[in-house]
């Protein structure tokens, strides 16, 4: 099955490599439209807010242990998260300009108005969700901080302004559909068994099995400390795969036991990856070359998770009931996750490690079947 791979290719649905711009697939898509000079504007003025005490003379030694507290500071965050937070910034100075007034220091006063003016819509500008709007909120906070000020979210100009808003126009949130275990098999099925046909069943099934955030499997690397932009690394034992994850948490340990068949199973389709494209150090899923057969050394981005799960959701007809705009808009990255929360019939404890929540409460949020009423507790309480 293998030895001719090269002869085939991956038609229906086209999956590209390329990670050039494409149709809006996360919430931070609409920030990764910074052009080059506002990004070094950006990281120019984020940068500087980390300096010397005015009393304090410069020198080599210190000007260095700045550029090193300047990395540590941007890292903090995840990157996007940092393009969020400058977007929401530029934003609401933009707004501050066209009110005739500054951003600078902090006002609560303001805030609330802006928030105001996010909730109403005017002219072509659609109003926004309130869980936009409490992000934008935590942007502006974040930026304060970063600036020297205090945004008291707390203030009655803004909690009360916010209060308001969610009680007028708070709706249930959005939940991805998940992907159940009938769903990932039919939609690996429709891959060929061609290099990239390879990597993106092992993306899928290792995925799906860890409970994965896209950003965490492509930042996988073969070994501790490959790369310096590495996520965390892969260990292959007998009985499965262990997964270091630097990931939105903190560090944690996913294990990926075994499938019952080698079509389904995630450990042996990242061993079939690894083996034929010739990967043993470096990022784990990298892009390959036009015709398929050579693997680049350019790891994949994490929006191409999300195009390969739209794409073989399609292809693979799940949920056909729906037309096709809906079904794309239905699944998404955390479609993996929420899979296996749904899908995945032991303890919760065990589930909640998988993913990495704090919480039982925040798995169950992932928790999310089709037959709702799978568990009666009408019957089961007697009635």
């Amino acid at each position: 099955m293998l030895g001719n791979m090269s002869s085939l290719t991956n038609n229906g649905t086209k999956i590209e490599d390329s990670d050039a711009s494409d149709a809006e697939i996360s919430s931070s898509a609409s920030y990764d439209s910074l052009n080059s000079d506002e990004h070094d504007e950006r990281t120019s003025r984020d940068r500087a807010s980390i300096a010397l005490p005015a009393h304090v003379a410069g020198s080599g030694a210190l000007d260095r242990l700045i550029d090193t507290a300047r990395d540590y500071a941007e890292a903090s965050t995840a990157e996007n998260t940092n393009k969020a937070y400058s977007a929401d910034w530029k934003h609401f100075t933009r707004w501050c300009r066209l009110k005739g007034t500054d951003p600078l220091p902090s006002s609560p006063e303001m805030v609330g108005l802006y928030v105001a003016d996010l909730a109403a819509a005017t002219g072509k500008a659609p109003a926004l969700s309130v869980s936009t709007i409490e992000r934008r909120l935590s942007g502006l906070a974040w930026n304060y901080r970063q600036r020297g000020f205090t945004l008291d979210r707390k203030d009655r100009h803004v909690a009360t302004v916010l209060a308001g808003i969610r009680r007028k126009h708070a709706r249930p949130p959005v939940q991805k559909e998940a992907i159940l275990p009938e769903d990932i098999q039919a939609m690996v099925g429709t891959l060929p068994y061609d290099l990239r046909g390879l990597r993106d069943r092992a993306i899928l099934l290792l995925g799906y099995a860890g409970g994965l955030r896209r950003s965490e499997i492509v930042s996988l690397d073969v070994h501790k400390d490959d790369t310096p932009d590495s996520g965390g690394w892969i260990e292959i034992f007998e009985d499965g795969a262990l997964l270091t994850l630097n990931a939105k948490t903190g560090w944690r340990e996913v294990e990926v036991g075994r499938g019952s068949s080698d079509q389904t199973c995630p450990v042996h389709a990242l061993e079939q990856w690894l083996y034929f494209a010739k990967i043993d150090f470096g990022p784990v899923f990298v892009r390959t070359s036009r015709d398929g057969k050579r693997a680049l050394e350019t790891r994949l981005s994490d929006k191409h998770v999300a195009r390969l799960i739209k794409a073989t959701v399609l292809k693979s007809g799940v949920r056909s009931d729906l037309p096709e705009a809906k079904r794309l808009a239905m699944f998404s990255g955390h479609s993996l996750r929420a899979g296996l929360a749904s899908s995945a019939e032991v303890d919760e404890r065990y589930v909640q490690k998988q993913l990495g929540h704090a919480s039982a409460e925040m798995t169950r949020r992932y928790q999310r079947r089709r037959d709702r009423f799978r568990v009666n507790l009408t019957k089961a309480s007697g009635l």
